[in-house]
Formats: C-alpha cells, sequence, structure tokens
C-alpha cells in the first residue's frame, strides 16, 4: 500500500516525472569524463584512420528496435564511443580531402555543448541568443564588405543560404507580388543565368522557387572554368527578344569542381548594366575577402546583392551553420515575414525586438551563433584569414608535387585549394584510366590514409583534393602523393585485372 502511494503520489495524483537526473552527482561525473574523451579524440585524430569501413556487427547495432524503458547513461555513452565515435565521415581529419568542409574546433564544439544547454529558440523573442545571432550576421557583413544597414540571417548551410538569397531576387524582380498571386501571374518568365559549373543546389533552388530548372540557364565557361561574360551578355539578349525576364545572374567564388572564381566585378557591372539582381554563390571562395594574401581573388564580391556563405568550410564551426547575406534589408523582410496573432511583438518584455523567423524559411531556429562566435573571439579575423592563405598555398604545392612526379598529371592548374589529377597509367585510356583511378581512390580510403572524390573537369576523369582543412601539413601532401603512386603501380601491374568502371561517364558531382 505505500509503495502504491508513493507511486501515486498525494490524494491518487500520479506522480510527475522530469527528465532531469534523479542524482546530478553521477550525471557531471560521467560528463568530465565525456569532456576528457573529447580532447583525446581531437588530440589523436591524426592517428587514426581518415575513414573506415562498419562491421556488420556495428551495421546491425543501428537497427535495433525503439527502445521501451530506461538505460543507464554512462551504458549508453559506452555505447556511442563504440560505435559512433569509432567511424565518423572523417572530416576533421587533416587528410580528409574528399568534399569541401571545414575540419570543427574545440571552441566551437565547447559553444554548440553551451548553446544546447541554454537551449534558446532563436525564431524571436528578446534575449541574448538572438542579439549574438544578429551580432554574428554583422561580422560576416564586415568580413564580405557590406554595408552596416544591410540584412542576412544564419541558416543550415550553403544550399539554404542560396535558396534565401534566390527567393528574394525572384520576389524583387518579379514584377508582381508573388507573395500574393504566385509564380503563375508572373507575365514573363524569369530567367536566372550562372556558369555549367554551378552547384547542384541552384537547380533545387529554380524547382522549389516554382521557375523550374529550364528558367536557370547555364552559360559556358572560359579555359579557366569561368563564366564567358560575352555569352552570359549574348544570352540575356536573346532572351528579352525571346519574350523572358532575365532577373538574376549568380556569381560563384569558388566552383565545386576546381575553384574557379568568375569575375566578380565584371559581373557586377553587368548585373547594373542590365538591372539584373547580383546574387554570389561564395559557399567556397567567399570568405577568401578576409585572407590577406589572396583577398584579390575575390574582389567585387562587396557589389552583389545577395551572398551566400559557410561559416561551416573556412570558419572551421563545428556543422551546421550558412548565411545569407541581403543587401537590401526591406526587400529581405518583405520575402519572408508573416505576423500571425501569436507571433506580434510587443513594446517591451520577452516578444519585443526583431523576430529572427521573418527572414527565412523557419519558425523554430537552433542556436548556431555561439559556436562562431566564440572562436572568432578566442582566434580573431587574422588566424582564420591566415589559415585560408595557408589551405591555398597548400593546394598550389600539391599541384606543384604532382608536376613533379611523372606517373601522375595535373587534369586543371590549380586556383585555390582544389586540386584535380590522375594517375595516368601506361597505355590506358578513357573507362580503363577511369577504373585505374576510381580503384585508387577507394583504397586510398579503405586503407585509412586519405579520402578524396572524383570528378569530371574538361571531359577528363579524374582525383579530386580539396584542402580546407587547418590541420593538413606538407607532410600529408607528401604522403599522399607516394600513396597514389604506389597503389597505381600496384593495381596496374601486368597480370592484375582492372575493377569494371564503378561510376558512370561523366563522373560524380562532389559534394560542396
Amino acid at each position: 500500500m505505500d509503495a502504491m502511494l508513493k507511486a501515486t503520489g498525494t490524494a491518487g495524483m500520479v506522480a510527475e516525472e522530469t527528465l532531469d537526473p534523479v542524482d546530478w552527482a553521477d550525471v557531471q561525473a560521467l560528463s568530465h569524463q565525456i569532456v576528457d574523451d573529447a580532447v583525446d579524440y581531437l588530440r589523436d585524430v591524426r592517428e587514426r584512420p581518415v575513414w573506415q569501413e562498419m562491421p556488420a556487427e556495428v551495421r546491425e547495432f543501428f537497427a535495433a528496435p525503439l527502445p521501451q524503458s530506461a538505460q543507464p547513461l554512462a551504458q549508453i555513452y559506452g555505447e556511442v564511443v563504440e560505435n559512433v565515435m569509432a567511424y565518423p565521415m572523417g572530416n576533421i581529419h587533416p587528410r580528409f580531402w574528399s568534399w569541401y568542409m571545414g575540419s570543427s574546433n574545440f571552441t566551437g564544439a565547447l559553444g554548440d555543448f553551451l548553446a544546447a544547454i541554454q537551449g534558446s529558440n532563436l525564431g524571436g523573442g528578446n534575449h541574448a541568443a538572438a542579439l549574438m545571432d544578429s551580432q554574428v550576421v554583422d561580422w560576416c557583413k564586415q568580413m564580405m564588405g557590406f554595408p552596416p544597414l544591410a540584412s542576412g540571417t544564419l541558416v543550415s548551410g550553403g544550399s539554404m543560404a542560396n535558396i534565401i538569397g534566390l527567393t528574394v531576387a525572384r520576389n524583387v524582380k518579379a514584377g508582381i507580388d508573388v507573395r500574393e498571386h504566385g509564380v503563375a501571374a508572373i507575365d514573363k518568365p524569369l530567367r536566372f543565368y550562372g556558369s555549367d559549373q554551378l552547384h547542384s543546389c541552384h537547380r533545387k533552388a529554380m524547382e522549389a522557387l516554382g521557375l523550374g530548372n529550364r528558367a536557370l540557364r547555364r552559360i559556358p565557361t572560359d579555359a579557366g572554368l569561368r563564366i564567358d561574360i560575352d555569352a552570359l551578355r549574348s544570352a540575356i539578349a536573346d532572351d528579352r527578344q525571346a519574350g523572358f525576364r532575365p532577373a538574376c545572374v549568380i556569381g560563384t567564388a569558388g566552383t565545386v569542381n576546381t575553384g574557379a572564381i568568375d569575375d566578380l566585378q565584371a559581373l557586377a557591372r553587368l548585373a547594373a548594366q542590365e538591372d539584373l539582381w547580383f546574387h554570389v554563390d561564395g559557399c567556397i571562395g567567399a570568405l577568401i575577402a578576409i585572407a590577406p594574401k589572396n583577398s584579390h581573388r575575390v574582389a567585387g564580391i562587396e557589389h552583389a546583392d545577395s551572398i551566400a556563405l559557410d561559416p561551416h568550410k573556412w570558419l572551421h564551426a563545428p556543422f551546421e551553420v550558412g548565411c545569407v547575406l541581403i543587401r537590401d534589408a526591406s526587400a529581405h523582410r518583405n520575402t519572408f515575414a508573416v505576423t500571425p496573432e501569436y507571433l506580434e511583438s510587443t513594446p517591451r518584455g520577452l516578444a519585443s525586438g526583431q523576430w529572427l523567423h521573418d527572414f527565412g524559411l523557419q519558425t523554430s531556429r537552433g542556436f548556431r551563433a555561439l559556436k562562431v562566435w566564440m572562436a572568432l573571439k578566442q582566434y580573431g579575423i587574422e588566424k582564420f584569414g591566415r589559415l585560408i592563405d595557408q589551405n591555398i598555398a597548400q593546394g598550389h604545392m600539391l599541384g606543384t608535387l604532382i608536376e613533379a612526379e611523372p606517373l601522375l598529371e595535373l587534369i586543371a592548374p590549380p586556383n585555390i585549394n582544389i586540386v584535380c589529377f590522375r594517375y595516368r597509367g601506361d597505355g590506358l585510356t578513357g573507362e580503363r584510366q577511369k577504373a585505374l583511378n576510381t580503384e585508387i581512390m577507394l583504397r586510398l580510403q579503405e586503407d585509412g590514409i586519405a579520402a578524396l572524390s572524383d570528378t569530371t573537369v574538361h571531359g577528363q576523369h579524374c582525383l579530386r583534393v580539396a584542402i580546407n582543412n587547418h590541420r593538413t601539413r606538407r607532410d600529408d601532401l607528401d604522403l599522399l602523393v607516394r600513396e597514389t603512386v604506389r597503389l597505381g603501380q600496384e593495381i596496374s601491374r601486368p597480370g592484375t585485372a582492372l575493377p569494371s568502371p564503378l561510376v558512370a561517364e561523366g563522373g560524380r558531382e562532389a559534394a560542396g
């Protein structure tokens, strides 16, 4: 009877529950262990494989059914260590060059932890996290040379940043109230323009905006894979003649395949002459603007109407955080703001101030700013600029090492920090050479040596190295060249059967 009363509480009421621990001291002790393990994890990252395949028993772990009852937290942490921490994607490793990603930093990880502890929703409200979010956006404006009264917002990453910028461009250039009447009411179909090296997120943006893939014209590129300005001008003229409404030109500050940077100054002039919105996809290279030795490469970015950039790349913030900047603050807010009675501001109190959900698609938003803010405060923007210069120098250094190795071939001269090359393979061409290089790439991954990706440049399949890592050193580049040559010789040894080609003709588009 006593046990029943205890379970039901006073007057027969069911006892109230919480997710707070019964014993805070136990949680504190385990938390200290987790922090100690996390420091070791980052300190010793170079000693682990870049990537490793999960054995069958680990994969089976992730097929376990929904848990119904409680388990000890220490046991759960042990499962995380064994099955999750041991099998990462690998992008924090100094020899992860597969896709264009930042490599995180410990201070940023602490920021993410503190943000989760505070638990603020950044959709709106008068509280410190919202002010810090706006401050980080202001800092991004300063990095890009944008005016103080410009607008912006933090988002999940580059793809969403581009979608936000292009949505504002659509609404401004549509000639009607698109929010009220929809794209079907636009009298002349809109046309957007970018190079044939554009990231695939722009196609998704066109589809999501109701304009369709055909609204995005891919303009040919020159020998350096930058947008051909004359071809762009001709395409705009042709579209006007055909009854379309040219609306926006997308400049790329760092293409995914090779890191090519469009002539942003020329694009800014052309956009002004043609009354087009000028958007810059700077998810790879916009932050070169803070690099003392290389900032000239993105000259003109400050003239954009909108810019997409990624703090989780060259500011090395833990995933995920992107940013979009919009020069016209009114156009930005007018594209997204909706104010039902339950989201109205008040003259003072919690609901006063600027509501951040008025600047994007999310009503609820996580506290992404703290991890960026803390790292910028600790290291200063000058340090991040030097790290960008360092990665670009390493890209050119790797290009030099490849040119000096007779068995390797550069497919395109390095522009910034992306290097495209292949193992020559005596007498091999086409699909056979592609199969050889694909096998080299896979063995480098499976052996835990390095993570590369592959792509197609100027019609030639190649391996792609994107050096976007503050932990990479010259010795890592030497090792990559040595191991690529060793594996190439081993795989192409007479009598060794090459695997069948593993990717469709044209290669795979590398992720941003």
